[in-house]
């Protein structure tokens, strides 16, 4: 294979969702952030209809494929993620011929902190400023969630391309889902002696088994039953609640209610600068998606419940759910005791070793080469 042709270096953060899950595809409200950590594409034109894909992690692996060719299901794994941006620009009508991609990421897979997202939008945002396509945002995030839902088969809604797209350092980013309006809420941590921890339980985490699909269909199947669009058009919850049927129904139907009131009331206190504030609803949050919306497992709830023990402010799953990561808000000075008292706790249930890291707010998708 000849070199890749290369143009130009963009990077996309993965994302940390500080609160508000579940509620994006019901067009509620979310409050993410992005993480440090980022997918990188260097990427180059191509004039012969080609797309040739490799990556830093896929070894000697790589991708030569008619840019016609492109069709869901044609493609599967990492590579799906970048040629479905190839097929999602050309069949909104953009005139993308081709492209040289290496695709290099440290956002770490499976542990819910949306590291398709990245690769998806970093590929996005480079074809849209080389073939100068003159996309919002916004566009490119829907052209990323596509990549998603009809190409790869999994039904996500636009939190994790719009926080990609559009967060910037040192806010989370509050957005509306039902208009796709956002606006940036100051988020500092360390300024008052506080860190927001990332607990990767390293439990498997995939959406494509079908439990994510089950969720969003229960929500839509909500709606229908309440006559309303979606559930962010319930005005009562009480007497929304009282109307469906007791059982898994109504249990998820709580939650994305009551979660999109835990989101409300972080944002405020953030905007009053009360970090530490926000501990219980995260704490809240939690419960709710292990309790009503049943997404949580065995070392998910041990990673929550021991970091409370061990002192923090708040903690709760972030991400789909069925694995993944936790967030855990910490005094500084506690945070490697947290960290210490989570991995003991791992241990002693025999479950893989967790990973850490600290979240900060930092930039979404640009170009850096």
């Amino acid at each position: 294979m000849s070199p890749f042709a290369v143009e130009g270096v963009w990077a996309a953060p993965g994302r940390v969702n500080v609160i508000g899950e579940h509620t994006d595809y019901n067009n509620g409200f979310v409050l993410p952030m992005a993480t440090p950590h980022t997918a990188r594409a260097s990427v180059g034109r191509r004039a012969d209809g080609r797309l040739r894909l490799a990556s830093t992690h896929a070894g000697s692996e790589s991708v030569d494929v008619a840019v016609a060719d492109l069709a869901p299901g044609a493609l599967s794994g990492w590579a799906a993620y970048p040629a479905g941006v190839l097929w999602a620009l050309r069949d909104a009508g953009h005139d993308i011929g081709g492209a040289d991609i290496h695709i290099d990421s440290d956002v770490p897979v499976g542990a819910g902190l949306s590291s398709s997202a990245a690769l998806s939008c970093v590929v996005a945002l480079a074809l849209n400023d080389l073939y100068e396509l003159g996309c919002s945002r916004v566009e490119l995030a829907r052209i990323a969630q596509r990549v998603e839902t009809d190409f790869v088969g999994v039904p996500v809604g636009m939190l994790d391309q719009m926080a990609s797209l559009c967060c910037t350092a040192g806010h989370a980013f509050f957005l509306d889902c039902r208009d796709l309006t956002g606006s940036h809420v100051p988020f500092d941590c360390e300024g008052v002696g506080l860190r927001l921890l990332v607990i990767d339980t390293r439990a498997k985490h995939a959406l494509v088994d079908g439990g994510y699909a089950d969720r969003r269909a229960s929500c839509e199947e909500a709606a229908r039953l309440l006559g309303v669009p979606s559930l962010r058009e319930v005005d009562d919850a009480d007497a929304a609640l009282a109307a469906l049927p007791a059982g898994p129904l109504r249990n998820r139907v709580r939650h994305v209610l009551t979660e999109n009131e835990r989101v409300l009331r972080v944002v405020a206190a953030l905007r009053a600068g009360d970090v530490r504030g926000i501990g219980p609803d995260l704490t809240a949050s939690h419960a709710s998606m292990r309790d009503d919306y049943t997404i949580s497992c065995a070392e998910l709830d041990t990673a929550v419940d021991t970091a409370l023990a061990a002192g923090a402010l708040g903690a709760r799953l972030v991400g789909g759910g069925f694995g993944g990561s936790v967030i855990a808000l910490t005094a500084a000075d506690r945070c490697d005791a947290v960290a210490e008292a989570v991995e003991k706790s791992f241990a002693a249930r025999g479950f893989t070793a967790p990973r850490f890291f600290g979240a900060i707010p930092s930039a979404g998708a640009r170009r850096v080469d």
